[in-house]
């Protein structure tokens, strides 16, 4: 079975930032699913789950309000390992391209005053959430964003090197 683009990464090596996961083809579009990384992998507390729910709900309900980007966003949402988020945009953008737009989402986060959507009727878990966790969150990833703003670091990938056999079979970690 092929390993999947995200397990490619190499996991002891990422820093926090923005990174350019995937590029989907669909036909005559493109979508290209952005890595959100607040916290390193291994070696940082998860983000706690009360403020990963908050953060969802904030930052989608920015990100699909903002006027210049509403149209262009397929998703927003969680990594399974709670470092992260996974952002789905129409298009295929270089990640400084969002640095502005994801910039703006988590600063927004700072100023939001309840959690859109944190109702029973309106989400599955209307009781987990933090808000004032998401905005210490927030507040250090965005001070974070703009203090490396040129550090290529924070845009690309350190990739896993891999063996690979001369019959072309590659050997992964377990």
């Amino acid at each position: 079975m092929e390993l999947i683009q995200s397990f490619s990464v190499d996991h002891t090596k990422i820093v926090p930032g923005i990174f350019t996961s995937r590029v989907d083809t669909l036909g005559e579009y493109s979508v290209t699913t952005y890595d959100v990384r607040l916290r390193r992998p291994n070696r940082e507390p998860v983000i706690d789950v009360g403020a990963m729910h908050s953060l969802e709900h904030i930052i989608a309900t920015y990100l699909r309000n903002d006027p210049d980007w509403k149209d262009e966003v397929v998703y927003w949402g969680p990594m399974g390992c709670l470092t992260g988020f996974y952002l789905i945009l129409k298009g295929n953008r270089e990640p400084r391209e969002i640095f502005p737009l994801l910039l703006g989402a988590f600063r927004a986060v700072e100023d939001a005053d309840e959690v859109p959507g944190a109702t029973a009727v309106n989400c599955g878990h209307y009781l987990m959430h933090n808000l004032e966790m998401a905005k210490w969150y927030a507040k250090a990833f965005a001070d974070y964003l703009e203090a490396n703003a040129e550090n290529s670091a924070i845009f690309e990938y350190p990739k896993t090197e891999r063996l690979v056999t001369e019959e072309g079979r590659s050997f992964f970690d377990s």
